[in-house]
C-alpha cells in the first residue's frame, strides 16, 4: 500500500521519522484519492439492447451492489443490464428478466435453424441417389475422380 502511494506521489520526501499510523492513513488517502479520479463513474463499455440500440452499460462496485442491492436491481429492470465491479475492473452483470430472455431466444432459434439445416443435409446424403454415388466414387479408378474433380471446378465456375 505505502508503495502505492509513494507511485502516486504522496510522499515527497522524509526528513524526521514518522508514526507508522499517520503513514499508513497517508498512503490510504493517496491510494484512494488516486482510485477515484481514475474512476469512470457509472459508465462502462457500450452493449446492444434486445432491440438492437447501443446503449451504456450503468455499473456500481461490489460494495455498493451488496449494500444497495434494491436500487441495483430497479436499474436492471430500467436499463436492461447493470456491470458490477470490483477494483474498477468488470467482474458481473445482472440482466433484466427481459434481456435475458431475448438473450436465450435469440440463440435457441439459431439453433434450431442450424438444427433444421443439419437434418436435411443428412436426410439428403443418405438418400439412394446419394448411396449410388459413394458407391460409384470408391469404385471409380484415379483418372476418372481426376476428370469428375475437374468437371466439377469448371461446373462451380
Amino acid at each position: 500500500m505505502a508503495t502505492r502511494a509513494v507511485q502516486q506521489g504522496a510522499f515527497q520526501c522524509l526528513v524526521k521519522p514518522v508514526d507508522s499510523a499517520a503513514l499508513n492513513r497517508t498512503a490510504d488517502r493517496a491510494v484512494r484519492l488516486h482510485r477515484r479520479a481514475h474512476r469512470r463513474r457509472g459508465v462502462l463499455a457500450a452493449f446492444r439492447n434486445r432491440r438492437g440500440e447501443q446503449v451504456e452499460i450503468p455499473s456500481f462496485t461490489a460494495t455498493d451492489a451488496k449494500n444497495e442491492f434494491g436500487r441495483v436491481l430497479e436499474t436492471a429492470i430500467q436499463k436492461g443490464v447493470v456491470a458490477i465491479t470490483r477494483h474498477d475492473a468488470p467482474k458481473a452483470v445482472l440482466l433484466s428478466l427481459d434481456e435475458f430472455n431475448a438473450l436465450v431466444g435469440a440463440a435457441s432459434s439459431k439453433l434450431d435453424t442450424l438444427s433444421g439445416e443439419f437434418d436435411a443435409l443428412l436426410a439428403r446424403m443418405q438418400g439412394p441417389k446419394a448411396r449410388a454415388g459413394m458407391k460409384a466414387a470408391f469404385a471409380a479408378s484415379p483418372a476418372q475422380l481426376g476428370k469428375a474433380a475437374v468437371a466439377a471446378a469448371r461446373k462451380r465456375g
